[in-house]
């Protein structure tokens, strides 16, 4: 599995200086190379990330209410593993690779942890309550504006650790040319360094695929993108 960073380039004139800010910078996404019998051809893989200027930061949730709309779409469809897959990470259980490898693929939200079994935090307690993933399980998109994706306080899969860093998802979409896309909004909840309770809302990414040879010549400088903060 090979994986290439890339990340969004915060301008400074579309920040709001407030202390719900917090430690948190941004938001960023992996390029992850799909290998093994699982591979699904004319798609690739994004995993999406809060990221942090300390290491004892930590994402307690992703929601959407009535004053901020939660979407996460894509250009052309996510894939799903409908045999096997869920929504969130709980129900991806990387026990069933070798007996169905394209589940390593399937699209899903999280917090921290990879898999059901908590890679790599030993321990998966997400929880989520309002949200309707019915069309995401269909391939299409995430939206709520009274629902949520969670974790405790109490749980370390939320803590950015030495990465600095948060995993939100793990998508994969249809379209491998350079048009496919992963975009939202995102708004994340948790506490900062202080141990101050913080929110960012309004966080628009628009992750795309880069050209082929587009990510050396960037040199994994990253893409830039619209953000909003309130």
């Amino acid at each position: 599995m090979n994986i290439k960073t890339l990340s969004l380039t915060i301008v400074a004139g579309s920040l709001l200086a407030t202390t719900t800010m917090a430690d948190y910078t941004g938001l960023s996404y992996d390029i992850v190379e799909q290998t093994g019998a699982g591979a699904q051809a004319g798609t690739w893989t994004a995993r999406v990330y809060a990221d942090f200027s300390n290491s004892v930061d930590r994402v307690d949730a992703v929601f959407g209410n009535a004053d901020n709309m939660l979407s996460i779409d894509s250009t052309d469809g996510f894939y799903q593993n409908t045999s096997f897959g869920g929504p969130t990470s709980t129900a991806i259980n990387s026990a069933f690779f070798p007996l169905a490898p394209s589940l390593e693929w399937d699209s899903y939200v999280t917090i921290g942890a990879l898999y059901a079994d908590g890679t790599p935090f030993g321990n998966n307690a997400l929880l989520d309550i309002g949200i309707d993933f019915s069309a995401f399980e269909a391939g299409g998109a995430i939206s709520s504006d009274n629902g949520t994706w969670f974790v405790t306080p109490d749980d370390a899969q939320g803590g950015a650790g030495a990465s600095m860093r948060v995993l939100l998802g793990q998508f994969t979409m249809h379209g491998a040319d350079a048009g496919s896309a992963v975009h939202g909004v995102l708004n994340i909840q948790g506490k900062d360094s202080a141990g101050e309770t913080f929110q960012v809302t309004g966080q628009d990414f628009y992750f795309a695929v880069p050209a082929p040879g587009a990510i050396a010549l960037l040199g994994l400088a990253g893409v830039a993108s619209r953000r909003r903060r309130k």
